[in-house]
This record gives C-alpha cells, sequence and structure tokens, in this order.
C-alpha cells in the first residue's frame, strides 16, 4: 500500500485539514455576509461576467496553477481553462486511480447559500476584498477536505477488496454509502472539530493566558453543524462517486 493511504497517514493529515478550515471559517465570520460579492454583476468587473467572488477565486486559481497546484492529486480547482504551469511538471506517483470525480460546484453552492448566512450576520460592511480572499481561502480548504475522501476510499478499497469489487461492479451506491460509513468515527469526529472551535476562536486574557468565553469568534456548535450537515455528507459522497469511477 502507498504509504499515503496508510490509515495513520490519512487520519494526520485530515487532522491538519480541520485547523485549516476552522481558522479559515473564523476569520471569514468576522465579517458581514456582504451578500453582494456572490451575486453576478453584483459588483461591475472589468472583462469579466460574474460575480466578484468569481473573479477572486477565479484569478486566484489562475496563478496557483501556474506553480504547479493542480497537478496534486489532492487538489482540484473550481474552474476549467487555467493557465499551464511556468515550472516543469512532477511525475508524481499517484496513489489513487485518476478520475474526473470534482464536486466544487456543489461545495460552493452550500457554502454560499447555507454556511455564509449561518456563519455570518445579515448585512453589508463594505469589506468585500477581504470577506472574498477569506471565502476563497475557506472554499480551497473545504474542497481539499472534501476530495480527500477520494484518499479515504482507496485506502478502505485495498483494506477489503472483494466486497468492495462486488459493490461497484453491481453499481450498488446504497451498499457503498453503508460500506464507508462508521457512525462512531462521525461522533468522535464532531466532538473535536466542536472542541478545537472552542479553543481557536476565543481570545486569550494576557493576564491570565485563559480564554475568555464571552469573547467568541465563531460558534463552535456551528462548526460541528457544517461538517455534520456537509462535510462529511459531501465526503462521503465524493467517495462513493470515486469507488464507482475507480474501475476494478
Amino acid at each position: 500500500m502507498h504509504p499515503n493511504l496508510k490509515l495513520e497517514n490519512i487520519r494526520n493529515v485530515l487532522i491538519r485539514q480541520e485547523e485549516t478550515i476552522i481558522f479559515a471559517l473564523v476569520e471569514r465570520a468576522q465579517f458581514k455576509r456582504n451578500k453582494i460579492i456572490y451575486e453576478k454583476d453584483g459588483i461591475k468587473l472589468p472583462n469579466f461576467d460574474g460575480s466578484f467572488l468569481d473573479y477572486i477565486l477565479r484569478g486566484t486559481e489562475a496563478l496557483h496553477s501556474t506553480i504547479r497546484r493542480y497537478t496534486s492529486p489532492d487538489e482540484h480547482p473550481f474552474f476549467k481553462n487555467l493557465p499551464e504551469p511556468v515550472l516543469p511538471v512532477d511525475a508524481y506517483d499517484f496513489p489513487i486511480k485518476k478520475t474526473d470525480v470534482n464536486i466544487n460546484d456543489r461545495i460552493k453552492e452550500i457554502y454560499i447559500n447555507n454556511i455564509i448566512p449561518e456563519m455570518c450576520v445579515e448585512g453589508d460592511d463594505g469589506q468585500y476584498g477581504s470577506s472574498a480572499v477569506y471565502d476563497v481561502n475557506a472554499l480551497q480548504a473545504l474542497s481539499k477536505r472534501i476530495h480527500y475522501g477520494k484518499f479515504v476510499a482507496e485506502s478502505k478499497f485495498l483494506s477489503d477488496k472483494e466486497t468492495y469489487l462486488s459493490l461497484i461492479k453491481a453499481k450498488d451506491e446504497a451498499g457503498i454509502m453503508e460500506k464507508i460509513t462508521d457512525k462512531a468515527v462521525e461522533e468522535k469526529l464532531l466532538k473535536r472539530v466542536a472542541l478545537k472551535a472552542a479553543t481557536y476562536g476565543k481570545e486569550i486574557d494576557i493576564v491570565t493566558s485563559e480564554p475568555e468565553n464571552e469573547n467568541q469568534k465563531i460558534c463552535p456548535n456551528l462548526v460541528a453543524d457544517i461538517y455534520e450537515k456537509w462535510l462529511i455528507p459531501l465526503t462521503k459522497k465524493v467517495e462513493v462517486e470515486y469507488l464507482l469511477a475507480r474501475g476494478y
């Protein structure tokens, strides 16, 4: 088995990603919703037909594409037709099968329509640039975490090939979903991210070095809800789609 597919390595990656996501959400939550940045032509932009967020996201991905970000198997762009890398492309030893599974459109839709309204105070504070930059950070972190389900799925597949091959050949989506689901692990995950959010989202009193409970930057239960309602189901969706697409 490829080292990147060993359970301990996967667990360590996912835990690091939790922290990246929580910090990204904390940063975005400091600004109001600023709904105009998600509306097509809400802010007039030269030579661009789309929302202000898409403008920033597309520009960020275009730059990152030139330095090989999207040649890595754990990175998935939101936009197509990005520039070619200016650096030589490394010959990666892909630990997973190459597939076209990419649910970033769905991730962005949920982020804008569900996560942002729950996380941010309603209204407009004029902080459009900062809000969009933190949106990009959050979207990229969420996308990476959700699409890492491919690595999780491949590891599970290799641990029980016979069962998974039978389910894949039968195109049994419900059976695959049941097979990959571990409720006990999910419950531990939800408790862990809520605890991290409670810790990272507090101001620290420099005199006592104790967190100030009244100065929460983001509600810990909200972060756990985001995982429960969106991240976990979307990750499992990627796992199922990947397993069906990977072949035998």
